[in-house]
């Protein structure tokens, strides 16, 4: 396995997870080649008229994930322009995991976490959103102002108000329920 540079602020053991496939253009090439007519198809029985879906299985695209933690955030932002709906989904987990790591950088959460809320125009759906919004949002936000919830949960824009209650998650993990049940009661704006 190659080594490449640790981007500043993640920890240096999390190099152990970097692989070739460190840049967007990489992941998705080899996300590609995973793909099969198969798995296509069955996603085009659950998800009809979807063609973002090129056919690969969830646990292989998590699988890529996870090899990707030490990422650049400029590179994780590519995968999330994607049109593609697998690659978005390994941004997303990329995210997630990275969010997860035990000696996580500050500073590396805190561009994960302002990533999170500048693209959630990509972060569009249900999967997207659980993948990484309790990860990223919610043990970003445990010890600081929860306003940003606030937001999340008024917006007219549904997965944004599902990565408002989603994040919570961080908090309920602490015996802390209160901003879960007052975010649940939020009038959300009206498009």
């Amino acid at each position: 396995m190659t080594r490449h540079p640790v981007p500043s602020g993640v920890a240096p053991e999390a190099n152990d997870a970097m692989t070739e496939s460190a840049s967007a253009a990489g992941f998705e090439a080899k996300l590609r080649t995973l793909a099969t007519t198969e798995q296509r198809t069955k996603y085009k029985r659950f998800f009809p008229g979807d063609d973002s879906l090129i056919g690969v299985r969830m646990g292989d695209v998590f699988a890529l994930a996870k090899q990707n933690l030490t990422m650049p955030v400029s590179e994780i932002e590519l995968l999330l322009e994607s049109e593609t709906h697998e690659v978005r989904v390994g941004a997303c987990s990329i995210m997630g995991k990275a969010a997860s790591v035990k000696k996580l950088a500050f500073e590396r959460h805190r561009e994960l976490y302002e990533l999170y809320l500048r693209r959630h125009d990509s972060i569009n759906s249900w999967d997207l959103v659980d993948l990484a919004a309790h990860q990223v949002v919610g043990s970003w936000l445990v010890d600081k102002s929860r306003a940003p919830l606030d937001n999340l949960a008024a917006s007219a824009f549904w997965p944004e108000r599902r990565s408002a209650i989603v994040a919570t998650a961080a908090f309920l993990k602490r015996g802390e329920v209160a901003d879960t049940l007052r975010l649940a009661t939020t009038p959300c704006a009206r498009r």
